[in-house]
């Protein structure tokens, strides 16, 4: 299999999962004690294993084989409604089973809650949507934030300096006034990290209530005017310039 280490001492098996593009290094993990995973016929219960090219490997009984397709990445609009996941045990409509029939398999950088909308990266290597969803890497997520009411300038200043909700510290949050009406208010907001629901959450706490939230920009990349529901593989001279070198950890 040609995707599987050369290095004779071998890999962690989530790496190499990952690598093949079927998921991301923490769903992997996550597969393995879940029981979805074999290795050499026998049911793996953790993921602190090391393999090498001559181990077989089978994920819900089909074999990890064949060589990876070259690293792609592609912006999807996703519309409010799906969950950002492969699959729901309550049944619930997914990202991936809405996508077209002819996409490889692919994982997403990061998520877009149940009822959020817009831009969602998604891409056949599992390695490089760990490295572009990684905090470190600093890349800004803007928002547009439609809340009912309107927020004030103390509400404003709260979020600039950063919150902590429930024992959780959410860092600065930018937020720029759009558009205002009687009943409700657009908003511009930036994170540079993006933990589960954050913008909700943060607005909630402030008693403001989020009405709509479409994520427009997720570092480099646009949603742009890219409709709804719809798929746009990124030119593989584009992925360089904006993704530039990477190593895989």
């Amino acid at each position: 299999m040609p995707h599987l280490p050369e290095n004779p001492k071998g890999e962690r098996i989530a790496k190499v999962m990952a690598r093949s593009g079927i998921c991301s290094r923490r769903d992997a993990e996550r597969w393995i004690e879940a029981g979805r995973v074999t290795l050499n016929g026998k049911k793996l219960e953790s993921p602190a294993c090391v393999v090498t090219a001559k181990d077989k490997i089978t994920v819900d009984g089909k074999p990890l084989g064949g060589a990876p397709e070259k690293t792609a990445l592609w912006l999807y609009h996703k519309p409010a409604g799906l969950l950002t996941t492969h699959r729901d045990p309550g049944g619930r409509p997914t990202v991936f089973a809405a996508l077209p029939k002819d996409m490889p398999r692919v994982v997403s950088v990061g998520r877009l809650d149940f009822n959020t909308e817009g831009l969602l990266l998604l891409t056949n290597d599992g390695e490089l949507a760990n490295h572009l969803a990684h905090p470190d890497l600093g890349w800004v997520r803007r928002y547009r934030v439609r809340i009912f009411g309107k927020p004030t300038d103390a509400h404003l200043a709260q979020l600039a300096k950063g919150m902590t909700v429930d024992g959780i510290r959410y860092r600065p949050v930018e937020v720029a006034r759009e558009q205002e009406t009687k009943s409700h208010s657009w908003l511009v907001v930036c994170l540079r990290e993006g933990k589960n629901r954050e913008i909700r959450v943060l607005f909630e706490a402030l008693g403001l209530q989020v009405a709509r939230l479409i994520r427009v920009s997720y570092g480099p990349f646009q949603l742009g005017k890219l409709p709804a529901g719809e798929v746009k593989k990124l030119p593989a001279q584009v992925l360089k310039e904006q993704v530039g070198e990477w190593k895989r950890s």
